[in-house]
């Protein structure tokens, strides 16, 4: 009822046709610099209190991009993201949408001028957690991920969830995604890339074999391949892959306590992997 309640105060701000709304600084901020998206309008919190100096960055920003700027109450920008932490800060804009494959005019694959060359892409099969999605998109730009690239079918959209999740990564940097992720990953292993799955249990997949992931040698681009929160990779896609690698425990487990969050285990993977590339 409460929430509601805080959705009929809004009657008054309607929404520019085919918009959403960021929410929270990080995502508002770099949305707001980034030219992305096209932007209608920035909600602020009346009066800002301890963030009077924030909220006017804020404005300047908003005011360099020609977004209008509309001060309102709390319940207002509560009712706008839907009881979401917002920070003070909304922002009605047009959602970002997933590059296809084809749009990018540039190959960045291991070529023959450079057969060694340390890139990787993220492949993510299935993904339907905002939360997961984000902070996946959060540790891929961090760790210094050439390319994420996720599969169409059964897949979460790039939501404002998702910004705020990645703490704005996906305001900075393209994601992909293709109809038709098993022909990328046979595509980029005839052009030498190594494709690495990802699997919980140490043991071996129809002869795929499995490795931890500390033990991974980095000596040709590679594609690692996540899979979704409950099932993990599908089986066609694990015999696709050249190697799968799981992460070792700490412990003895207590069964039902066997993996790790699909957001957790994509930042060990790839702190494991990238950190090579930083000691070269």
């Amino acid at each position: 009822r409460a929430r509601k309640r805080l959705e009929q105060k809004l009657v008054s701000i309607e929404r520019t046709k085919g918009s959403e709304i960021l929410f929270g600084v990080a995502p508002c901020s770099l949305a707001l610099s980034q030219s992305r998206r096209d932007l209608f309008r920035l909600f602020l919190k009346q009066g800002g209190g301890s963030r009077q100096l924030l909220m006017s960055e804020f404005v300047l920003q908003a005011m360099a991009r020609g977004v209008p700027v509309h001060h309102v109450h709390k319940r207002e920008l509560d009712a706008l993201c839907r009881g979401r932490v917002h920070q003070g800060v909304c922002l009605e804009a047009t959602p970002l949408r997933f590059k296809s494959l084809e749009e990018d005019a540039k190959p960045d694959s291991g070529d023959e001028e450079s057969p060694n060359q340390q890139l990787i892409w993220l492949a993510l099969e299935h993904i339907q957690d905002p939360m997961n999605l984000g902070a996946v998109l959060r540790s891929a730009y961090f760790l210094g991920v050439d390319r994420v690239v996720t599969s169409q079918r059964d897949s979460c959209p790039l939501t404002p969830i998702v910004s705020k999740a990645s703490s704005g990564a996906v305001e900075l940097f393209d994601v992909y995604s293709t109809d038709d992720l098993q022909s990328l990953l046979k595509a980029k292993a005839a052009e030498g890339w190594e494709v690495l799955g990802t699997v919980s249990k140490h043991e071996d997949v129809e002869n795929v074999p499995v490795i931890s992931c500390s033990e991974f040698q980095w000596n040709k681009p590679v594609v690692i391949v996540i899979g979704s929160e409950g099932d993990g990779l599908s089986l066609e896609t694990q015999l696709l892959c050249h190697r799968l690698l799981t992460i070792a425990p700490g412990r003895a487990l207590h069964p039902g306590m066997e993996s790790l969050n699909v957001s957790v285990a994509t930042g060990i993977l790839l702190h494991s992997i990238c950190s090579q590339r930083l000691r070269h």
